[in-house]
């Protein structure tokens, strides 16, 4: 594909479908087909199925998810994107600057958090002018992953394995550099060939939201108290606040939550967490010869595919000596298939793409095999 000839997307990837169509119901059905089947082969108690479900994750996930339908319906972001439109001339100098945005607050903020912050965004950009919505949010997903690499609080697994690795913060940052170098490279050079630099084409322009700035800034003050409830282990306190104070003041924003998103991720959980318990899995883990180097790296990849990189770098860090191998892997593992990083489902849930996941591995599988091979390239070199 050319620099500079590559065809947007239909303008129908703009517009903003049922959110049942983003990530692609049929995952949801997947997930629980194999809930199921584990039913059946591994029969446990309701509350064993319970534990398995890493909540603090799903309920962080539920007031994140209200509080960003506050601030889509406080009209804020439709007046954002008009300003940016007026003040970007392509679609590549646009792209380029939301993937940097992506990777940027990733490394600061986390992956999830810039999630919620750019994709509705760019929702509301491709709704008032011609962008392929599509590979936009595919490069913020991949950005995400990629920037978030850099930080021990950029994502769950790189905070888990700062801790075991007994590394500064720095000295984290140090030995993820190279990976995230490499990872960054390949991102830009993905936003520069798959948007063409095509003046940005206005859409006939509709009757505007208005803002609310009230409910703009309930929804800033709900997001910075229900933030330290989380720091301070207060899940429950801070999502009933959350869901009380819009039920009482704005109960339209409840009804725009992807419910479908959080059973999508509670079922991931009772899933790939049975999988990992599997005797098999861990046998086969004891017999490879993992423990470091490219192995390491290699196998890391592979189980993120299956697994995500989470529940892989947990698993494996029993197995595995070469931690930064293992960093290294996982980091890069969440790119390929959908499940290789929960930031991919949430990516194309809050985007409402139809057809999002054919979209999604058309570009991220390619990226998945140049950032491993260039990767552990620069590892053995």
């Amino acid at each position: 594909m050319t620099q500079d000839t590559a065809p947007a997307l239909p303008a129908s990837s703009s517009d903003a479908p049922s959110p049942h169509e983003g990530g692609g119901n049929g995952l949801l059905w997947l997930l629980a087909a194999v809930a199921l089947l584990f039913a059946f082969l591994r029969p446990r108690a309701p509350m064993d199925w319970l534990r398995l479900v890493d909540w603090q994750t799903v309920g962080a996930l539920a007031g994140l998810l209200a509080i960003t339908q506050g601030v889509e319906k406080s009209g804020m972001l439709q007046a954002a994107a008009q300003r940016l439109l007026a003040r970007t001339h392509s679609q590549r100098s646009l792209a380029l600057l939301l993937t940097a945005s992506a990777a940027l607050l990733s490394a600061l903020v986390t992956n999830d958090v810039s999630l919620f912050l750019l994709v509705p965004l760019t929702r509301v950009l491709a709704s008032q002018a011609h962008l392929p919505l599509a590979r936009l949010v595919v490069l913020e997903a991949l950005a995400v992953n990629a920037g978030s690499a850099l930080t021990p609080i950029g994502n769950p697994q790189n905070l888990y394995l700062w801790h075991r690795s007994g590394e500064s913060f720095v000295g984290f940052m140090g030995m993820m550099l190279p990976t995230v170098a490499v990872m960054l490279f390949w991102l830009f050079a993905a936003a520069w060939l798959l948007v063409p630099r095509t003046p940005i084409a206005l859409k006939p322009e509709t009757e505007a939201a208005p803002v609310q700035p009230r409910l703009l800034a309930l929804a800033g003050v709900l997001f910075i108290g229900f933030v330290v409830a989380l720091d301070r282990h207060g899940l429950l306190a801070g999502l009933g606040v959350v869901f009380a104070v819009f039920l009482l003041t704005y109960p339209r924003v409840l009804k725009g939550i992807d419910w479908a998103l959080l059973a999508i991720i509670a079922l991931m959980f009772v899933d790939l967490r049975q999988l990992a318990e599997l005797q098999a899995i861990g046998s086969l883990l004891n017999h490879w010869p993992i423990t470091e180097g490219w192995r390491a790296y290699l196998a890391a990849i592979v189980a993120s595919q299956f697994i995500s990189n989470v529940p892989a770098a947990i698993l494996l860090d029993g197995h595995v000596r070469d931690l930064p191998a293992l960093a290294a892997g996982v980091s890069v593992g969440g790119f390929g298939c959908v499940l290789g990083s929960l930031a991919n489902l949430i990516a194309l849930r809050l985007a409402r793409l139809p057809h999002g996941l054919r979209e999604f591995h058309r570009i991220s599988i390619p990226f998945l095999l140049v950032c491993a091979a260039s990767a552990l390239l620069l590892r053995l070199g």
